[in-house]
């Protein structure tokens, strides 16, 4: 059996002319199909602007332009003062100095109920001003008596601060409790003292409603 020799030129002749049929079809196509493209040709316009001087007979002709007229507003002003009569006008001489001192340190007012319950002092706040409670009308018909038992806040500058009640006699509004409440918030004491200087602390004290 003999084996046939088979040139590799002759393989690539014969793709030769199928290529190139395929490129002929394909440029074809592109041509057919792509939009026709038309070249307008660039048109230059050049313009010539003529400076023309107007002669002097026609520059009298044209009128210029008239000038718009302001309103006038007359203001009137009435001097209810005779001639003779002078205006009283106070004159500042001098303005007091301010003694305003930026690096002074201010003091809030002290908050309710701050206060810790266990501070310790030598001298214990006195009462110097002392408003007797309104008996209420319910508690007096009914002849209510005793003694409410409150815990009142002292500040370090004498006011009356927070007020809790430890024994109660008759709660809610209009009874003895708050009456008793009312009238210790307008007393004022002088301060508990600890090392010599004032401080906040809290108190135990009755108040007492008696008929008699």
């Amino acid at each position: 059996m003999h084996k046939k020799n088979i040139d590799w030129k002759d393989i690539a002749d014969s793709y030769y002319e199928k290529a190139l049929s395929l490129s002929i079809l394909i440029l074809l196509f592109v041509f057919l199909v792509s939009p026709k493209i038309e070249v307008k040709p660039f048109e230059r316009v050049v313009r010539v602007v003529e400076a023309i001087d107007i002669p002097p007979e026609i520059k009298e002709k044209i009128k210029p332009p008239e000038e718009t007229v302001k309103p006038v507003v007359a203001i009137i002003v009435v001097d209810d003062l005779g001639e003779d009569e002078d205006e009283d006008i106070e004159i500042v001489s001098t303005i007091e100095k301010t003694t305003l001192d930026p690096y002074e340190e201010r003091i809030e007012p002290p908050k309710f109920g701050t206060t810790s319950k266990f501070v310790v002092y030598e001298d214990p706040p006195i009462p110097f001003k002392q408003v007797t409670p309104k008996y209420p009308d319910f508690a007096r018909n009914s002849g209510i008596e005793g003694e409410v038992w409150l815990e009142v806040e002292v500040f370090a500058d004498g006011t009356v601060g927070a007020i809790e009640v430890v024994k109660s006699l008759l709660s809610g509004p209009g009874g003895l409790d708050e009456a008793a409440k009312e009238a210790v918030r307008q007393w004022e004491f002088q301060p508990a003292k600890s090392g010599g200087k004032p401080v906040s602390v809290w108190v135990t004290f009755p108040v007492e409603f008696n008929l008699n």
